[in-house]
C-alpha cells in the first residue's frame, strides 16, 4: 500500500507494504530521495538478502552485520487501528511506531520545506539497537556535505584500499577528509566505495546546487550520528552503480555486534523510547 502524505509545502510518499520504505521527498520544490538502480520491483516481502531499490529504508535493530540493513526492510507494514497516523512493524518482541508531522511544529522548523517523522519503540527495558534513516539521496557531481570540523568518522573496511592500512572494524580519523579521503565531496565516478559513522553528530546538511538538505536527528541521553554511504561506482562489484547515502542513527556503529559501551542505543526503564526525525530544505 503507498500512501501519500499531503504536507505544507512538500510531499512524502511511503510504501507501507515495501518494508515501510520512503519512496519520495519532495522538499522545497524538487525531489530529494534517488529511485535505484532498477534492481527489481515490486514489494521485497519475504527476501532474505537485502535489495538497494533506493529511497529511504528503516534499518533496525542494526544497520551491517545480521541481518543485513536490518529486520524491517522485508516485511510490511501497517496502522494502528486506533490510529491511522502512526505506522507499525514489529521484529521480535520489539514494536517500532512512525507517523509524519504529528503533534506540535517543532520550535526550530521556521520554513515551509519541512517535514518531521515521530518514533516510537516499545521494548524490553535495556534492549539495545542500532537504527538509520537509510536516505539514499538524488544528488549531481560536486554535491557537497556539511558538518562541523573535526568531527570524528569511523571508517569501514571498504575504505582501506583508499587510506592503504586495515580497516577491522573501523579506522579512526577526522572531518571533512577523514584519512585523505575527501568524504564530504560526491565526486565523479572513480569506482571507490566509503562507507563511514560521523559519530556523536545530530545534524547534516547537504547542498546540491543552490539546494541544501538539512536533516537533524533528537534523541536526549541516547548516541546520535550521521552515517555516510559515498558510492563512486565501486559497489557492487559486478555491476557498480552511483550512490550517495546520508542516515541520520542512533548508535555510534554500523553493526550492533560491534557496539562497545555507549555505542548503541538503549531502551530505558520505562520500556518506550522516543525519537524525532526532522528533514528540512532551503534555497542556498
Amino acid at each position: 500500500m503507498v500512501t501519500e502524505l499531503p504536507l505544507p509545502a512538500n510531499e512524502v510518499t511511503v510504501d507501507l507494504d515495501d518494508g515501510g520504505r520512503w519512496t519520495s521527498l519532495f522538499l522545497g520544490g524538487r525531489e530529494w530521495l534517488w529511485t535505484g538502480p532498477g534492481l527489481l520491483s515490486g514489494p521485497r516481502t519475504g527476501r532474505t538478502s537485502y535489495v538497494d531499490v533506493g529511497g529511504l529504508d528503516e534499518c533496525f535493530p542494526t544497520v551491517r552485520g545480521t541481518p543485513d540493513h536490518g529486520g524491517l526492510w522485508n516485511q510490511p507494514w501497517g496502522s494502528l487501528d486506533e490510529d491511522d497516523d502512526w505506522d507499525v512493524v514489529q521484529y521480535g518482541d520489539a514494536v517500532l511506531l512512525r507517523r509524519f508531522n504529528g503533534g506540535e511544529t517543532p520550535a526550530e522548523i521556521t520554513e515551509t520545506g519541512a517535514i518531521w517523522a515521530d518514533y516510537r519503540l516499545i521494548a524490553s527495558p535495556g534492549y539495545r539497537f542500532t537504527w538509520t534513516a537509510h536516505a539514499l539521496l538524488d544528488c549531481s557531481v560536486g554535491t557537497t556535505l556539511i558538518a562541523p570540523a573535526c568531527t570524528i568518522c569511523r571508517l569501514y573496511p571498504e575504505a582501506a584500499p583508499l587510506l592503504n592500512t586495515p580497516s577491522l572494524p573501523w579506522t579512526e580519523a577526522s572531518w571533512p577528509s577523514p584519512g585523505g579521503i575527501e568524504l564530504e565531496t560526491y565526486g565523479p565516478t572513480d569506482g571507490s566505495a566509503v562507507g563511514g559513522v560521523l559519530v556523536d553528530l545530530s545534524a547534516i546538511s547537504v547542498r546540491d546546487g543552490n539546494a541544501e538538505l538539512t536533516l537533524s536527528l533528537s534523541c536526549p541521553e541516547q548516541p546520535t550520528s550521521v552515517a555516510v554511504w559515498r558510492n563512486l561506482g565501486g559497489f557492487p562489484e559486478r555491476t557498480p552503480y552511483r550512490s550517495l547515502g546520508v542516515e541520520p542513527m542512533l548508535g555510534r556503529v554500523f553493526d550492533l555486534a560491534e557496539a562497545g559501551p555507549g555505542d548503541a542505543a538503549t531502551v530505558p526503564a520505562s520500556g518506550e523510547l522516543t525519537w524525532r526525525l526532522v528533514v528540512s530544505a532551503r534555497p542556498v
